[in-house]
């Protein structure tokens, strides 16, 4: 399972053909997709809180992103398992990902993957601040799909010039030179804050 292999021969995670149909995205059903869901979100937080507070509640959620983002990547993707089964999950979530970084398909994260995964977090949202939380909620899933178009970019992108440019180094780096380094992809300070910026590491 963890033989590398060309993008016009994509490394195969299932032999189940529907399964493995499972594990791509491409960047239109993407975009599609939370261009539905998250106006749907909005509408499902309105009158809940003031205009001030939603967007207080929002920029929060946004916050709580951007840590997750971090520590998802450090300790969930990156996650050195001995048990085999949970060696097999850390390279199925995102191993391969680092065998075959340049599939376009597989640079977005699934639905079948991120949509539960963001009804348990809308829930513990739910559970913490009431009806207010959706937009928390909704601060945090734009976090994520600006999280997971730049991760696109990065890949499939020229990038050239600016900020994502100073974003794209930041993310090769992480592939190319150190994967125990520059775990953020859009909030590239958290890995100063916690010294795990590539130049911040003494070896």
């Amino acid at each position: 399972m963890k033989r590398a292999a060309s993008i016009d021969n994509r490394m195969p995670l299932f032999q189940n053909a529907w399964l493995e149909r499972l594990t791509v995205v491409s960047l239109s059903w993407f975009l599609v997709t939370w261009g539905v869901l998250l106006p749907l979100i909005a509408l499902a937080g309105w009158g809940a809180v003031g205009p001030l507070a939603g967007l207080g509640l929002s920029a929060a959620g946004l916050l709580v992103w951007s840590l997750f983002e971090y520590a998802m990547h450090r300790f969930l993707f990156h996650w050195k398992a001995r048990f085999a089964p949970l060696q097999a999950l850390a390279f199925l979530i995102h191993g391969s990902h680092h065998l075959q970084p340049n599939d376009r398909l597989r640079n977005l994260m699934p639905p079948v993957v991120s949509i539960p995964v963001a009804l348990c977090i809308w829930g513990i949202f739910a559970l913490l601040l009431g009806d207010a939380g959706t937009w928390a909620f909704l601060g945090f899933m734009l976090g994520y799909v600006m999280y997971d178009l730049t991760h696109f970019a990065c890949h499939q992108l020229p990038m050239r010039s600016g900020l994502a440019r100073a974003i794209k180094r930041h993310h090769m780096r992480h592939h190319h030179i150190d994967e125990n380094a520059n775990y953020a992809v859009t909030f590239l300070f958290w890995d100063r804050v916690f010294g795990s910026h590539l130049r911040s590491l003494k070896r």
